[in-house]
């Protein structure tokens, strides 16, 4: 599991996490436009959501043995929860 790690284990995961999705947010920001949230804003959707992947699939008992599934995981829940918001605020936006 993923919080059974060290402390300094885990807040090099999150940075390492973070910094990747900085980037790819820069990515987004420059697709997405005024329909994004932000560099920043989308670091901390795809962070969040890549995190929240990880330890749901945790807590339902999903363990993963090697470390390509838990990222595609991630990944997977990362740009999941970008979709999902990114759809949300256009619904909210044409009303």
């Amino acid at each position: 599991m993923l919080l059974e790690h060290d402390t300094i284990w885990i807040v090099l995961a999150i940075t390492g996490v973070a910094i990747l999705s900085y980037i790819v947010g820069v990515f987004f920001d420059g697709l997405m436009k005024d329909d994004g949230f932000g560099a920043t804003g989308n670091m901390l959707v795809m962070t969040g959501g890549f995190y929240a992947a990880v330890l749901g699939a945790n807590v339902r008992g999903i363990r993963f043995d090697t470390l390509g599934t838990g990222v595609a995981a991630g990944l997977a829940g990362a740009f999941a929860g970008v979709v999902l918001l990114a759809l949300v605020k256009a619904g909210l936006s044409r009303l």
